[in-house]
């Protein structure tokens, strides 16, 4: 496939490594050749990568297995996903997860694709419905401005709400950034 055509989340093979690609930004530096700056995570050992290649170089791709997982819950060994067509469970390395592990609450179903019954790469849901567990008091009289103030959620993650949210309020939170949405809706 040509490196232009490649997305974050695909599996590709490159100098012997399976990787997954994390970030495709495409550039063409005035009249120079197009290039194409990876990010990749290479699927053995977890590290991270930086590569740039010609836009129209061809890199071997690897098919994906996709399948849709269930977070159940995190220990010692990592977090658990449940297979949802085989209700096999099998824990999956934190690293693999990173940031990403604060979107996920008990019951939290996201596509994950794998190679040879290894997790390469998955994807959240666009958004997910958490509780405030900590934020300062809400403001009398305030109102959706500008203004927001520091919320943690139930998993732990930091994000910017407006005054009027208290403890105890399930947010809906975008995953591409973290950043609040509006209140969930009710039942």
């Amino acid at each position: 496939m040509r490196a232009s055509d490649i997305r974050k989340g695909q599996a590709i093979k490159m100098d012997g490594k399976i990787f997954v690609v994390t970030n495709a930004d495409h550039n063409t530096p005035g009249n120079l050749r197009a290039k194409v700056q990876f990010k990749m995570r290479d699927v053995l050992k977890g590290t991270i990568q930086d590569k740039r290649v010609g836009a129209t170089d061809d890199i071997e791709t690897i098919n994906l297995d996709r399948r849709e997982v269930e977070y159940i819950y995190t220990d010692g060994e990592g977090l658990w996903l449940m297979d949802l067509e085989t209700y096999e469970q099998n824990p999956i390395a934190a690293d693999v997860f990173g940031a990403d592990a604060k979107y996920l609450k008990p019951n939290t179903q996201i596509s994950a694709m794998f190679h040879e019954g290894k997790l390469m790469s998955y994807e959240l849901p666009k958004t997910v419905d958490l509780t405030v567990t900590e934020t300062a008091p809400a403001v009398k009289g305030a109102t959706a401005t500008n203004q927001m103030k520091d919320a943690v959620m139930e998993t732990g993650l930091n994000t910017k709400v407006p005054p009027f949210i208290e403890i105890g309020e399930v947010l809906r939170i975008s995953t591409d950034g973290g950043g609040y949405l509006s209140r969930a809706k009710e039942g």
